[in-house]
């Protein structure tokens, strides 16, 4: 049976979070608009920069917890790589889907919402309560993704 076009994504979602760096959670993110792909993101270190797969995880070495003290990591969330690749070709995501695989921190909603995306597309939570807040407040449709 043919994917609806969020299972589609979704999916692909999935591959990119393969290429993650990150030891405690592996992310991905791809941005669409009109059913094309514009940017895709994983979560990691920035480019040129050792990954933690090479340094180990500064967070798990403090013990902090997850969706705390983002500013004590090497990577860029997922999301993030996948606004700002897209801003480093010059390619605009205003009113465009972010699909992700886990629901974004605040941040990277933030992000989205000054980036202009209309409508988050994710599937795992994330501790993360202001974040959802924000969005709801920015008018983002926000889709949480069940699997068929």
């Amino acid at each position: 049976m043919r994917p609806s076009w969020d299972e589609y994504f979704m999916g692909i979602v999935d591959l990119v979070k393969e290429r993650s760096t990150c030891l405690r959670r592996q992310v991905g993110a791809l941005i669409v608009k009109d059913k094309r792909i514009l940017s895709t993101g994983y979560n990691g270190a920035p480019t040129g920069c050792s990954h933690c797969e090479e340094l180990g995880c500064l967070r798990e070495k403090l013990q902090i917890p997850s969706g705390q003290r983002h500013e004590l990591c090497r990577a860029l969330h997922a999301e993030q790589n996948a606004i700002v690749q897209a801003a480093m070709y010059g390619v605009s995501v205003a009113g465009g889907t972010l699909y992700v695989t886990h629901q974004p921190c605040v941040m990277c909603a933030k992000m989205a919402i000054n980036a202009g995306i209309k409508r988050i597309v994710f599937k795992g939570d994330y501790p993360d309560e202001l974040s959802i807040e924000l969005l709801k407040e920015a008018g983002i449709e926000i889709t949480p993704f069940k699997e068929a």
